[in-house]
This record gives structure tokens, C-alpha cells and sequence, in this order.
């Protein structure tokens, strides 16, 4: 239940409380003085009935011993007291007056109806008068509700954009009630956030952007080395440096928010076989490997770098995306998956879903919790990472438009999805599409 309803519900039972309570006082409290009045009436001419009998005046308005005198009012009596009693047990209650006089009960009956209609009459007013009240009520507080609803709704949005990294979004300012300074306290949090992660991201970029010459000359000058195992050393070492150099300035890009998908239609299988092969497996790069009947034959007969890495394509299908990004996803997680996963690898291609798993201890619990974070990763066996592997990942997909989830499934290791389905052409467009010599139906490949 949200928190307009419960606002509204909560005013709505208020004012109909409110207004049973005021009813029910109102009710006694007119009941309670009406009988005191016509009690005190005949009580008065009760007496007066007894004087001018004393005095030998019979006006006829007296009743003398009545056998239907009422039995609580006959008992008050017969101690010697006066009273007044009401009688509603009939179809028409009555109001009595009795008091003793020598050996004889004199006592005064009178009608209570016209008293009783105008109970009746009060109490179809109060009836009337609480539903209108609850009904304004309700409205009041469903408007109330409504307003402060949608207030905490937009705050609760653009909220949401500040977290998933719109640093320029902020929440509306409206009013100086405590939705008001919650909103300045978030705008607050939200400009110091964007200071620090601009000047966090200005620094990182420029500190890759410094190092791009000299990496370059040195990758440069190391592959003038003559061949020897230390000239292979540094290249290695080179090339590592100019890759991470890399990655820090696409995660620099990535932050900026300026990147632009480059929208082309290819089939989705044949992007990750692609992918496979740019991971460091060059026997996956054929246009056939992984859904041939030979291709289990044919990744037997070539041992891959690290570890098996098996293509499975159950569904292929044409997809509306950028190439090189789906790529840079799959390779991505692809080489975390050798890095700090254990063999086998599988890529499963079902539809536009992009499955890719690894039989290792699977992903540390932080990362499932908080997503990819850079500079920060869990121990696997390949040692400890820097984390921008993933964290480029789940940023290329934000570029896409795809989903990128992480899990650890219950057969155990480390599974990531990719998600295109949002990208995916109709089917009668992909058969025009399709490569030479590839079916429909897809197929499974051995590793590769």
C-alpha cells in the first residue's frame, strides 16, 4: 500500500471517528436533557395534581392506584419517594409521575412520542451530517495525500537518476515544509557527489591521457628489442601497461555519458564467436566454429590458451546494435570468466540472451550486492583485479541499452547475462540477413 493511500485512509478514518463520536454525544446529550425537561414538567404537575387533591379538588387529571403502573416506579413509591419513570416497552413509550398520597398511589402518564420523533429527526441530521463530513474528510485527505505523494514520487525519481549517474539531474524545490528541506539537503549531497566524481574522473582521464605518449614510445621502443626471453618480458609488461592505459580512458569516456551507440543488424551468433576469438582463441574465429558438425573435432585439435571455452548457440537471431560494443562486453566477461572463474567456460547464445559461465568459486558477494565497482575486485584464481574489466562491461550496456546482470547459480560458479532481446530484428528480416551456409535453428559447438 503506498503512502497516499495510507494518508488518505488514515483521514478518512479519523474524520469518520470524529464524527461518530460527535453523533454519539450529541444523541445522549439531547435524549438525557429532553427527558430531564418533560420530567421536571410533570413531576411539577404531578405535585399541583396532589395539592388541589389535599384540598379536596378533583381537576381528573390524577390517576388513582393505576394497575399499570410501571413496576420500578411502584417500588420507588412504596419507599415513600416521588419519581419519574420512562416506559418503552410498548409501541408508544410513555412518561410517568408517581408519588403517594395517604394509602393511594397518585401518578400522571403522559405520551413520550413527539419526544422520541425528534430524537429520530437528530439522529438522521448526525447521520447525514457524519457522512458529509467523512466524505470531505476523504477528499481533503486524499488531496492531501496526493500532493505529498507526488512530491516524494519526483524526489524519489530524480533521486534514482543520481544514483544510476545523471550527476545533473536534482530534485524540484517546492515549499519549506520537511519535504522541502529534505529536498536541499539531497540537491546538497548531490552537487558535492558530482564535484568529487567530476574532479575523480578529470584526474583519472588526464593522468591516462599524459601517459598515452610515453606507453606508445615504449611499446614502441620495446618491440625494437632483439628477440630473447627479457625482450619478451618487457613487451608483455608493455602492452599490459598500454591496455590498462586504455581501459582507464574508455572508463573515463564512459562516465561522461557521451558516448554514442553506432546502431548496425548482424547475427547475434556470429558476434560472439567473434568474441570468443578477440578473448585470445583463435580456433573460435572461423565463420562456422561452434555450430559445424565438425567443430568439436576441430577445437580438440587446437588446445586452447586457458581453459576450455564452449560456444553454445540454441537460437540464433538478428540483432539492431553496435557491433563493437557487444563485443567489448562478451570479451570482457569472457576473460574475467578465464582471469578469476575456472574451466569451462560456456557462451550460450538462446534468442537475444547472452549467457557466459565459468566452474569457479563465482562472484564475490559485494559485487552482486553493489554491482561492478572499479578498482576493486575479488580474489579469484587469476589474483586479485582492478575491476574495470566489469565495470566497462556494465557501462557499455548502459550505452546499448541492454541488460547486464550478475549471479551466482545454484550449480555453482559464476554466471553473467547479457540481455539484447530489446534489440532483436523480426525473424523474416534475419533469413535475408543471414551469412552463406548458416541455418536458422543455430546449433551447439564443442570447445573451442
Amino acid at each position: 500500500m503506498g503512502l497516499r493511500a495510507k494518508i488518505g485512509i488514515a483521514i478518512s478514518a479519523t474524520a469518520a471517528v470524529v464524527a461518530v463520536l460527535v453523533g454519539v454525544l450529541v444523541h445522549q446529550h439531547t435524549v438525557n436533557a429532553q427527558l430531564e425537561l418533560a420530567g421536571g414538567t410533570l413531576d411539577s404537575r404531578l405535585q399541583t395534581t396532589v395539592q388541589d387533591r389535599a384540598a379536596g379538588i378533583d381537576t381528573g387529571r390524577g390517576l388513582i392506584n393505576p394497575r399499570d403502573l410501571p413496576g420500578p416506579l411502584r417500588a420507588l413509591v412504596d419507599r415513600g419517594r416521588r419519581g419519574v419513570y420512562l416506559e418503552q416497552g410498548g409501541r408508544t413509550p410513555y412518561l410517568w409521575a408517581a408519588t403517594r398520597q395517604g394509602t393511594d398511589i397518585v401518578a400522571l402518564k403522559r405520551p413520550y412520542e413527539r419526544e422520541q420523533r425528534t430524537v429520530e429527526a437528530l439522529d438522521r441530521i448526525l447521520w447525514v451530517a457524519g457522512a458529509a463530513g467523512t466524505t470531505l474528510g476523504c477528499a481533503v485527505g486524499l488531496l492531501v495525500a496526493h500532493r505529498l505523494g507526488r512530491r516524494l514520487t519526483t524526489s524519489a525519481a530524480t533521486a534514482q537518476r543520481i544514483a544510476e549517474g545523471d550527476l545533473g539531474a536534482r530534485l524540484p524545490r517546492s515549499g519549506s515544509d520537511e519535504v522541502g528541506q529534505l529536498t536541499e539537503a539531497v540537491n546538497t549531497m548531490a552537487e558535492a557527489l558530482a564535484g568529487r566524481l567530476r574532479a575523480e574522473r578529470d584526474v583519472t582521464a588526464n593522468i591516462a591521457h599524459e601517459l598515452r605518449t610515453p606507453v606508445a614510445g615504449l611499446v614502441a621502443a620495446a618491440g625494437l628489442l632483439p628477440p630473447s626471453r627479457p625482450a619478451e618480458m618487457v613487451r608483455e609488461r608493455a602492452e599490459r601497461v598500454r591496455g590498462l592505459m586504455e581501459d582507464v580512458l574508455e572508463v573515463a569516456r564512459l562516465d561522461a555519458r557521451t558516448e554514442e551507440a553506432d546502431q548496425e543488424v548482424r547475427p547475434l551468433g556470429e558476434l560472439v564467436r567473434r568474441a570468443v576469438a578477440a578473448a585470445g582463441h583463435p580456433s573460435a574465429g572461423g565463420p562456422s566454429a561452434g555450430t559445424g558438425p565438425g567443430s568439436a573435432a576441430a577445437g580438440a585439435e587446437r588446445a586452447p590458451v586457458d581453459g576450455e571455452i564452449r560456444v553454445r548457440v540454441g537460437a540464433d537471431g538478428l540483432v539492431e546494435t553496435d557491433p563493437r560494443r557487444v563485443e567489448r562486453i562478451l570479451v570482457n566477461l569472457i576473460s574475467n570468466a578465464r582471469r578469476h572463474g575456472a574451466a569451462p567456460v560456456t557462451v550460450e547464445v538462446d534468442g537475444g540472451v547472452i549467457r557466459v559461465r565459468d566452474a569457479g568459486p563465482g562472484f564475490p558477494e559485494e559485487l552482486l550486492a553493489h554491482g561492478p565497482q572499479r578498482f576493486r575486485s575479488g580474489c579469484g584464481r587469476g589474483g586479485p583485479g582492478l575491476g574495470l574489466g566489469l565495470t566497462i562491461a556494465a557501462g557499455q550496456a548502459q550505452v546499448l541499452g541492454a541488460g547486464l546482470r550478475f549471479g551466482n547459480p545454484p550449480g555453482g560458479g559464476a554466471l553473467a547475462t547479457v540481455d539484447l532481446r530489446a534489440a532483436l530484428r523480426p525473424e523474416a528480416d534475419g533469413e535475408e540477413a543471414r551469412p552463406d551456409g548458416e541455418g536458422g535453428a543455430g546449433g551447439e559447438g564443442g570447445p573451442v
